[in-house]
């Protein structure tokens, strides 16, 4: 199984980094997340420049799509060309965003009437195009996830594990990254946030 992690130009180092080194914990298994850029090489907010593993074009192959926040997500979704390059599927893929990939999604219309997860920043802007978000870091209904601020991309790539996995391979990435000394409770506070992301609306 494949997860695409879609970074475009301005993105957010701790979105695309932690979510695809938590997943490739679970290379063993079967589940490999691959950095994935519309260009050969982006830069991030701070001056990262990055060489993309997979191209765009990946994103139909994947079978788990993320999508990252940054500085410029406003003219991604101002690009149709960008948003051409990004044809998802929530029947036969999994999709997440993190804080301001949300306003991708909801450009895409792939939230419909449902809310979502985002920083503080990206509110307004997931607003405007008619989502209500919510004062959680993350939520999921079937196939499609956001997660809101940098270090909720965590949850985002424990749900990610646990639907293709199962919650013990998520447990056991999670437990890898956690702190000495802090790894129990680090997993249970995650994966508390996932449930509760998923059960919130039932």
């Amino acid at each position: 199984m494949q997860v695409a992690v879609v970074t475009f130009d301005g993105f957010n180092e701790l979105d695309s980094f932690i979510a695809s080194a938590l997943i490739n914990r679970c290379r063993r298994d079967g589940l490999e997340a691959f950095i994935t850029t519309p260009t050969p090489v982006v830069t991030s907010m701070n001056g990262v420049e990055v060489t993309g593993q997979r191209p765009m074009g990946f994103v139909t192959e994947a079978d788990v799509v993320l999508i990252g926040s940054g500085v410029k997500t406003r003219d991604v979704v101002a690009d149709d060309r960008l948003l051409a390059m990004l044809p998802l599927d929530p029947s036969r893929q999994l999709i997440g965003s993190q804080c301001s990939g949300a306003v991708v999604l909801a450009r895409l219309g792939l939230l419909g009437t449902m809310p979502a997860c985002t920083d503080m920043t990206s509110r307004p802007f997931v607003e405007a195009c008619g989502v209500t978000v919510l004062d959680t870091p993350f939520h999921a209904e079937g196939n499609i996830a956001t997660a809101g601020g940098c270090l909720a991309s965590e949850y985002l790539a424990a749900w990610t594990i646990s639907r293709t996995l199962g919650e013990d391979a998520a447990r056991d990435a999670i437990d890898y990254a956690a702190p000495v000394g802090e790894k129990q409770a680090r997993v249970e506070h995650v994966m508390r946030a996932v449930h509760a992301g998923e059960t919130a609306l039932r």
